[in-house]
């Protein structure tokens, strides 16, 4: 199948909208950003590529790589990581702290930003030199080193993170942060600062639509059994409290980040990025939300 020509068509219809939302504003070195950006990428378990738009263009994938700690941590702990984060959907805001306080420092799931700061502390413990660590998982998965941070995002997003330090000094005093909460941070921030291309994105993502083994390097990069259960938590979680509209209009597990990407994954078929950094008022990309709609809706093609 071509898949440009369902790309070009369904943003020719799209481009026809109002490109609602805005930029994120409270990390500045995102609110810059150019807002009329547009890049997808697909590629399928049988190697093919297909990109449109501003595809091979770097952009912050924030909170996407979350799914990828959570891998790593995975890998570490098995099972007891499950002991520290649960697997519920939230149904409240990425940031929110109401829920944290009442269920007395266990985050709801490892996608809410509580729950991301719980994975990076356990990497904090677990890894010698969790950055350098992080960035070689990245590396085995794609099979190249092309992935970096971006020191300047990792800045900015230190230097305006109030209500983050909120949930870390939180877990601390219920006792689920075992390291130092700076180092910790400073680890968090840096993750979240990693930029790659809508390319990048679905190649180093391929594991999770190939039972977990990555069909680049064709190395088993997490067991069957866990790739089903990240899919599962990408389902119900990866959108925050829009899940179940992104699960009933899209039907594909999946996660977004405030830079204006979107990931999803089709197993045993294709992994799709999106990339447009307006975002709507739960944080997700306005347009990438629609084109991904219109795309699942226009092959015929979701998990259900």
């Amino acid at each position: 199948m071509n898949y440009n020509e369902t790309f070009s068509s369904i943003y020719n219809v799209l481009s026809t909208l109002d490109n609602e939302g805005q930029t994120a504003q409270y990390i500045p070195e995102l609110a810059v950003i150019d807002p009329e950006k547009f890049g997808v990428s697909l590629f399928t378990n049988e190697g093919e590529l297909f990109s449109f738009q501003d595809a091979e263009e770097k952009f912050s994938i924030q909170s996407i790589v979350k799914v990828l700690s959570l891998v790593l941590a995975y890998r570490q702990l098995g099972v007891q990581i499950w002991d520290r984060v649960g697997v519920e959907p939230s149904g409240t805001p990425f940031n929110s702290l109401v829920q944290l306080e009442y269920e007395k420092g266990i985050p709801r799931n490892p996608f809410i930003n509580a729950g991301a700061i719980v994975v990076a502390d356990i990497l904090v413990g677990a890894l010698k030199d969790p950055e350098v660590a992080f960035l070689d998982f990245l590396h085995e998965i794609i099979g190249d080193k092309s992935v970096n941070y971006s020191e300047a995002i990792a800045k900015s997003e230190k230097e305006h993170a109030f209500r983050n330090l909120a949930l870390v000094n939180l877990m601390k005093s219920f006792g689920n942060i075992k390291n130092d909460v700076d180092r910790v941070m400073d680890f968090y921030f840096k993750i979240c600062s990693i930029c790659m291309t809508t390319e990048e994105l679905v190649k180093v993502f391929s594991f999770l639509a190939n039972e977990g083994v990555s069909p680049i390097t064709e190395k088993g990069i997490v067991s069957q059994r866990q790739a089903k259960r990240v899919n599962a938590l990408m389902q119900t979680c990866g959108f925050y409290d829009e899940s179940g509209e992104f699960a009933f209009k899209v039907g594909l597990p999946g996660q977004s980040g405030v830079g204006g990407g979107i990931l999803a994954v089709h197993p045993g078929k294709y992994t799709i990025a999106v990339w447009s950094p307006k975002l709507n008022a739960k944080g997700n990309s306005f347009l990438g939300s629609k084109f991904l709609e219109a795309f699942t809706t226009a092959i015929g093609s979701s998990i259900f």
